[in-house]
C-alpha cells in the first residue's frame, strides 16, 4: 500500500511538471525566504567576449550577448542598469560573479523605487528533458529574485517565472548558442 502511494504522488508529481511546461512555463510568484550568500562586486566584462545581439536587438555592449532591453520595457536604461540578461553557467543555477554587479543594481534600484515592478524570466538551453529544462530555468529566476531581496528589493516588486527551453535566445546546437540560451532575462513591464 505504501509502494502504491509513492507511485500515485510521483504520477500526480510529473503530470503536474508536463502540464505546466505545455502552458509556456511556470510562474512562480512565492518564493522560500532561504537566503543565498549574495556576493559583492562583480565586472560587467566577461570571460567569454562579446556575441553581438540578442533577440531584442541590445547592443554588445550590454554583456556577452546584449542588453536584452525590449519594446515595453520601461525600467532604466543608463549604465549597468541597462544590461537586462543574467547568463548562467552549464546546468547551474548560481549568479557567476560578473553579473552580481548588474543583478546588485537592478536590486538598488527596485528599492529606492518602491513603485517599480520587475520580472524575471529563466530560460534553459535545449539539453535536458522540457521538464528538467522548466525547473532549471525557475531555480534560476529564483536565484537571482533572492539575491535581490537580501539587496533590498521589495517581496512584491519581484516575479520570478520559467520559460526552460521554450524560447531560446538563438536555435543553434552548439555551445556558443547553448551559452546565449542559458539565462535570466530582467523586464520591467508597463502598467
Amino acid at each position: 500500500m505504501k509502494y502504491f502511494m509513492k507511485l500515485v504522488a510521483l504520477l500526480f508529481l510529473v503530470t503536474l511538471v508536463a502540464g505546466c511546461s505545455s502552458k509556456g512555463g511556470v510562474d512562480e510568484s512565492e518564493e522560500s525566504e532561504a537566503s543565498q550568500g549574495a556576493k559583492g562586486g562583480g565586472s560587467k566584462s566577461s570571460k567569454y567576449g562579446k556575441y553581438g545581439s540578442n533577440r531584442y536587438g541590445g547592443s554588445a555592449g550590454g554583456g556577452r550577448y546584449g542588453s536584452g532591453i525590449r519594446p515595453g520595457d520601461v525600467g532604466p536604461t543608463e549604465g549597468v542598469l541597462g544590461q537586462r540578461v543574467i547568463y548562467f553557467s552549464y546546468d547551474s543555477d548560481d549568479v557567476l560573479p560578473e553579473y552580481q554587479g548588474v543583478v546588485n543594481s537592478h536590486a538598488e534600484y527596485l528599492s529606492s523605487h518602491p513603485d517599480a515592478k520587475l520580472v524575471l524570466e529563466g530560460h534553459a538551453d535545449e539539453r535536458g528533458s522540457s521538464e528538467y529544462n522548466v525547473a532549471l530555468g525557475e531555480r534560476r529566476a529564483l536565484s537571482v529574485a533572492r539575491t535581490m531581496r537580501l539587496q533590498g528589493a521589495g517581496d512584491s516588486q519581484v516575479r520570478a517565472m520559467s520559460y526552460g527551453e521554450e524560447k531560446p535566445a538563438t536555435s543553434g546546437h552548439d555551445e556558443d548558442s547553448w551559452q546565449q540560451n542559458r539565462r535570466v532575462e530582467l523586464y520591467y513591464p508597463g502598467n
